[in-house]
């Protein structure tokens, strides 16, 4: 099952059970898709995107609202911080599992290893191997924290 599907069956449970919460964000996941659908379509392609392009939508969408609520908190506007907590569970939930920081820690290490890397150069080279790999799994806002304290020692 695509993950288009995954959330479309999500909406329509959604829709039959009445909660409110998870109609409203679903149904901005759904038009943050089909926006992106129909700018692929504009382009040389003529197709609707693909789980990948999705998990980018959902990705980009997840850090708007982790953004907002910092802001809110910040604020102290708390019911407001509470409604964007909610929206990025319900878009976490569609997201692949995020490595904790040992974890991604470790797998910093082993690429710094694997690349020969010494450096704050080397840098732009790590951050690279990392993306392609696991651009999905790791958060990539603290990776640039880890990977510039390996880099130092």
């Amino acid at each position: 099952m695509s993950l288009r599907e995954k959330i479309n069956e999500q909406f329509n449970t959604a829709l039959k059970s009445k909660n409110k919460t998870l109609i409203s964000t679903l149904r901005l996941v759904l038009a943050a898709i089909k926006e992106r659908d129909i700018a692929n379509r504009s382009a040389e392609k003529k197709e609707d995107i693909k789980d990948p392009e999705i998990l980018k939508v959902l990705q980009k969408m997840k850090k708007q609202r982790q953004e907002s609520a910092d802001l809110y908190k910040k604020g102290e506007r708390m019911e407001l911080f509470k409604i964007e907590e909610n929206e990025i569970k319900i878009i976490d939930s569609f997201l692949p599992k995020q490595l904790n920081e040992e974890e991604t820690k470790k797998i910093c290490e082993e690429t710094i290893k694997s690349l020969g890397a010494s450096s704050m150069k080397d840098m732009g080279k790590i951050m690279g191997t990392l993306k392609k790999k696991y651009s999905t799994s790791i958060d990539f806002s603290k990776v640039n924290s880890i990977v510039k304290g390996l880099l130092e020692k």
